[in-house]
């Protein structure tokens, strides 16, 4: 046991180490020219919430320190449904949206991160976006909402976890899935019914039985959040081949830094993009094997009239987006001559 003058000896440590803390981290608050935070999809601890920290420390270390960022977490302050509209106002600085959250308040959004039956062909996505028109109609879309778009990156294909097997098509009818945006719409085509939930809320939605199956943005989604645990059935045909997903930065914080530091976000994303493109391939067949490890199994190869009403189902979710606003329009067009 510490004697009294011990005790008063460790107190006087203790506020010693505390006040050099606080003036260490006051310090390098006060180093940085620019003090960005950062909102992103995912939780804690998981797979791709590592590489939003990796974004963040790399703007850091390319900006020898001038930016800062603070990565915010789903559910830290901002939810996952929030982040665009957060951006836009200035609350956070820069954030990795997910589109279909946001489809009300940004159709163009939609089209962008990919429509239901869309390709999974990276060089054909990154023609699209890079020298077919896509990524200039975009920055003014985005610009027209108060927001810088940035690099985007794709994702793996997107598939449906379910809590009963699908058998066949007619098995979606009346089922509650988590599917926001237009993979919410093409699900209601084949008689489901969606919900938007984020994606922290999956979990306990599906274990009470809020919901009967939900989309991942992936498969590293899926097992991220433990799904398999309330939820044994992968649909075996994806919603969606692939996920463009951007990094948007409130448009007048980016119009203060000066061009350098511009040219090093930029860099800093497009690293961004090339990190979750090379390890999100790694991860998915590695996060399909944990699944199956847990008990995950495919409902039923579906039947070829089963895949006729798959197609036929999102055939007409390219025109109604077309119909949205003049960027969806612009990038409906674009794709339809490919």
């Amino acid at each position: 046991m510490l004697s009294v003058k011990g005790t008063k000896l460790a107190k006087a440590v203790l506020a010693a180490a505390v006040g050099v803390s606080a003036l260490m981290c006051s310090t390098a608050t006060l180093a940085a020219q620019y003090n960005w935070r950062f909102a992103n999809l995912y939780g804690r601890g998981t797979a791709f919430g590592e590489v939003y920290e990796d974004l963040a420390k790399n703007i850091e270390t390319m900006s020898n320190g001038r930016i800062a960022v603070q990565v915010l977490y789903s559910g830290e302050g901002v939810g996952t449904s929030g982040i665009l509209s957060a951006v836009k106002s200035g609350l956070i600085t820069m954030g990795a949206p997910f589109q279909p959250m946001h489809a009300g308040e940004f159709p163009a959004g939609v089209v962008e991160v990919g429509l239901p039956g869309g390709t999974s062909d990276v060089a054909a996505l990154t023609t699209l976006f890079h020298d077919k028109g896509w990524g200039k109609i975009l920055k003014q879309a985005y610009g027209s909402q108060g927001l810088e778009w940035l690099d985007p990156y794709i994702q793996p294909p997107v598939y449906i976890i379910t809590k009963q097997p699908i058998n066949s098509i007619a098995d979606f009818k009346g089922l509650k899935i988590r599917a926001p945006g237009a993979y919410g719409k093409f699900l209601r085509n084949l008689g489901a019914s969606p919900v938007s939930l984020a994606w922290s809320e999956i979990y306990t939605s599906l274990a009470t039985g809020v919901i009967d199956g939900s989309i991942g943005s992936n498969m590293i989604d899926h097992r991220d959040g433990n799904h398999v645990e309330v939820a044994k059935y992968m649909y075996p045909v994806p919603l969606a081949g692939a996920q463009v997903l951007p990094i948007v930065v409130n448009q007048k914080a980016w119009n203060k830094l000066p061009a350098d530091l511009q040219a090093i976000v930029k860099a800093a994303t497009a690293a961004h993009a090339q990190e979750q493109m090379s390890k999100s391939k790694l991860w998915e067949s590695q996060a399909v094997a944990d699944m199956e490890a847990k008990g995950l199994q495919w409902s039923p190869q579906p039947s070829e009239a089963d895949l006729k009403a798959w197609k036929d189902a999102g055939m007409s979710l390219a025109k109604e987006y077309a119909a949205e606003d003049k960027y969806s329009k612009q990038l409906v067009d674009i794709l339809e001559q490919q």
